[in-house]
């Protein structure tokens, strides 16, 4: 039963046989009342007319010596068994000789006492198969004066409806097993194409992402198998930026190291006395070790981002303070590589909560990009004001801008972009989780070699 394909074929089955069965009564249902109708149908036209002759030529006399007169022109118009009753219920006339003894209160002949045909079908003491009797008035001078009753015998139709009812019961199982050959192949259409997916799957598992799983129906399934495809060319490239991420940052490590250790092992020499160079060493030593460290920390803000470990230290800021420092930070860098560095604030601006050292660190780290990537003599603007409920940050510059084809992935982890003045793909993200951390928005649009704008919104709570 832990088998879907049991299940499908078990589930067709049931619904099959139900549905079977249901028709199968209602085609007996309607063949026995066919049946039995037409029998009806047969008595009333008979006894009908026996009862229209005793109006018409016998009811000048009673009734019980009509009986033992004409008794048999009552049974001459039919080959059913024949009865005569009075008002009272009490047996004038059997055609076939039946002893009853006390009165006749079956519903038939309740109905014609009551001047209405009545029809009764059920079981006899003197026959072994149900009988059908219909019942009608005898009528003298509009007045009934007793019933006549026609019964016989439902042998030969039961007999018939039976025979009838293996037909369709027969045709119904012959119907049954072929709808269940069929319903076996149904139910490979639907869990083939399972089974397949889920032996990619199994093999995606074990680490072969370059298997594909092949779509058969435009479906559901079709749909899981496209989908299980896309997971496994995502996973593939987000491997590859893992791969490409640490083959730079071993790379971006290395080089300061390596100046350190080739200084270090310059300064170390017994016979060094230049001061002019030692002074120069230290200070390259010293940057080095600051870009080291830089890069460092960077690694563990992204682990424990990615960990989910960040806790902000939210403080209540004045956003002008904040802002009039990033403007002193970035600055003198401005100055260095030649380029326009305008800040624009709102002289209003007031406090709100937030972690003021990851803020510093986000407009940082996007200001250092919008410089890398402009050339001398462009121009950076930096501007904040209140939008909305939001303190708006925005920052532009006319740079080499963003292709349409890295935009949308440059706040992924690792992704670097084509641009070879990319570092190691986490700055972004870092920025992004950060701002996310604060419950703000960060918006980047670029256009190549026109330049980029980002906007930040942070919700004044």
């Amino acid at each position: 039963m832990k088998s879907i394909k049991k299940r499908l074929v078990i589930n067709f089955m049931l619904v099959i046989f139900i549905s079977v069965l249901f028709l199968e009564i209602l085609l007996i249902s309607f063949v026995r009342q066919y049946y039995y109708k037409n029998v009806e149908d047969v008595l009333t036209n008979q006894i009908m007319i026996s009862s229209e002759f005793y109006s018409r030529y016998f009811s000048n006399s009673n009734l019980e010596d009509n009986v033992l007169d004409n008794v048999d022109v009552f049974w001459r118009q039919t080959p059913a068994q024949v009865q005569i009753i009075n008002l009272s219920g009490e047996m004038l006339m059997d055609s076939i000789g039946v002893d009853w003894k006390g009165k006749i209160e079956t519903e038939d002949v309740k109905m014609a006492l009551k001047g209405k045909k009545g029809t009764w079908t059920g079981s006899v003491n003197y026959d072994d198969y149900n009988v059908m009797s219909v019942s009608y008035p005898l009528q003298s001078d509009k007045k009934i004066v007793g019933v006549l009753r026609f019964t016989t015998s439902l042998k030969e139709v039961n007999e018939g409806i039976k025979r009838i009812s293996l037909i369709f019961l027969s045709i119904g199982a012959f119907v049954t097993i072929i709808c269940g050959i069929v319903s076996i192949f149904l139910a490979n259409t639907i869990t083939g194409p399972i089974k397949e997916v889920t032996q990619v799957a199994e093999k995606m598992a074990l680490g072969n992402f370059k298997i594909k799983s092949h779509k058969k129906f435009d479906d559901e399934m079709g749909k899981l198998s496209d989908t299980l495809n896309f997971m496994a060319e995502e996973i593939i490239k987000k491997d590859q930026l893992k791969n490409d991420f640490i083959s730079s940052i071993s790379h971006e490590i290395r080089t300061p190291l390596t100046a350190i250790k080739g200084w270090a092992i310059v300064l170390n020499q017994d016979d060094f006395e230049d001061k002019e160079t030692m002074k120069e060493g230290l200070n390259i030593i010293e940057k080095e070790s600051e870009r080291l460290t830089f890069m460092v920390e960077e690694l563990l803000d992204f682990s424990k981002f990615v960990s989910g470990r960040i806790i902000l230290n939210k403080e209540n800021v004045n956003i002008k303070t904040l802002v009039r420092y990033i403007e002193k930070y970035m600055s003198p860098r401005a100055q260095r590589d030649q380029i326009e560095f305008v800040v624009d604030y709102e002289e209003n601006m007031s406090y709100m909560d937030l972690d003021v050292n990851r803020m510093k660190q986000v407009l940082i780290n996007i200001l250092d990009n919008a410089f890398k990537f402009t050339q001398k003599g462009g121009k950076v603007n930096f501007s904040t004001f209140y939008k909305n409920g939001y303190i708006s940050m925005n920052i532009e510059d006319n740079g080499c801008g963003i292709s349409q084809e890295d935009l949308p992935k440059v706040k992924e982890k690792f992704y670097k972009g084509k641009n070879s003045k990319s570092q190691n793909g986490i700055g972004l993200s870092i920025c992004d989780e950060i701002i996310k951390l604060h419950k703000g928005e960060f918006k980047i649009q670029s256009e190549l070699n026109k330049g980029t704008k980002i906007q930040i919104l942070l919700p004044i709570e």
